[in-house]
């Protein structure tokens, strides 16, 4: 029966040392998780990589009447229990090596709708916030659904924006369906719900928003979609994991540049910097990079063109010309040929990015806009 794999699975997945890499050997190796429950400890020696410290824990009663418990707790809170390896986690999560065992959900998903995740800085400017506004506006008429997170800020803009623009939203959460956190957003929760939008968790209904559960989450958020949008962040904030896992998944990342001044816009810029996320110059581009149709409403540019003639310091200028008359220069050729290290010439590459001269490509490649 599917109730009681889930018991199994719940309990197996509680056991000390199972994390979701193991759980997924051992329903591979014996296959069901009941299967495991009973034979792991016995069998571990067919189980690669894995000794008997490893499975010492399963088969502890402990586990099971925990997972009674939360069998308990879900019917009675609507709470919808998804097992990866019987096909109910979200396709494009599946395909993640570490992909959540389980996934407690509330509300819908449609997993047949496109899925974007835009992440960002609790501390929000108004560039940010207006990039969230524009982006939705723009893309009113194309269908998908937004992923985040719940934090503040960026997060907590992105599921309003969604509401507001009747997108369904999911939030992925860092704690069990016992908490909610931050607390201030309670109120958005339940109408994230109420508008046809999910929140979604890894974590059984007693974990604590930890911090360490928090860069753990950011995995789903992006292993949830085919491109995550990283608006805002400073150097080392949790939307730079987001990204870092999004690029180990093989998945678009785009980020908002900004001023190099700007303390939020720094981890953004360094991500373009070192090729981990696309440059977004302006909407429509962004829009026509995620494979949307081309929206009816008018677009506006993030940095539009404009009649104003912007002047160039001297080394922007050599750069700029250097790479206009050669197109796909790589950087390496560009020092040799203006004989400046790459390390002086990338600052001004990246400048000549945010005022719309430039743009990169993978492998360190530039054209001229």
């Amino acid at each position: 029966m599917i109730s009681e794999e889930y018991l199994y699975a719940i309990a197996l997945r509680e056991s000390s040392q199972i994390g979701d890499i193991n759980f997924h050997k051992l329903v591979r190796t014996f296959g069901s998780a009941e299967n495991a429950w009973n034979k792991a400890k016995k069998e571990y020696k067919r189980l690669e990589g894995i000794g008997s410290k490893t499975v010492a824990d399963i088969g502890n009663e402990n586990h099971l009447k925990f997972a009674e418990k939360e069998l308990k707790f879900c019917e009675k809170n609507n709470i919808r229990i998804r097992i990866r390896h019987l096909n109910e986690v979200p396709t494009l999560l599946n395909e993640c090596i570490d992909a959540p065992s389980i996934l407690y959900q509330k509300g819908n998903i449609n997993d047949s709708l496109q899925k974007i995740s835009i992440v960002g800085t609790r501390n929000m400017t108004s560039y940010g916030k207006q990039f969230i506004g524009d982006f939705f506006e723009a893309t009113r008429s194309s269908q998908y659904a937004s992923v985040s997170g719940l934090a503040l800020g960026v997060d907590k803009e992105v599921h309003e924006q969604s509401i507001q623009n009747q997108k369904p939203t999911i939030a992925v959460l860092a704690h069990g369906f016992e908490f909610l956190y931050p607390a201030k957003n309670r109120k958005l929760s339940e109408k994230i719900l109420q508008e046809g939008g999910s929140l979604l968790t890894e974590f059984n209904s007693r974990r604590k928003p930890d911090r360490e559960n928090f860069i753990q989450r950011n995995r789903i958020v992006a292993g949830l979609s085919p491109a995550t949008i990283v608006v805002e962040t400073g150097f080392g904030g949790g939307s730079v994991s987001t990204a870092a896992f999004a690029n180990d998944y093989n998945r678009d990342v785009f980020a908002l540049p900004g001023k190099i001044t700007d303390v939020q816009s720094q981890g953004c810029n360094q991500l373009i910097l070192h090729n981990k996320a696309t440059a977004i110059s302006t909407i429509k581009d962004l829009i026509s990079m995620l494979g949307f149709n081309n929206p009816k409403e008018k677009i506006a540019e993030l940095f539009p063109y404009s009649e104003t003639v912007i002047q160039l310091t001297d080394n922007q200028e050599t750069i700029y010309q250097f790479i206009k008359q050669n197109p796909q220069i790589s950087l390496d050729d560009l020092a040799q040929e203006i004989n400046l290290p790459s390390h002086k010439i990338l600052p001004i590459i990246l400048e000549l990015e945010l005022l719309g001269k430039v743009k990169s490509f993978s492998g360190r490649q530039f054209i001229a806009i």
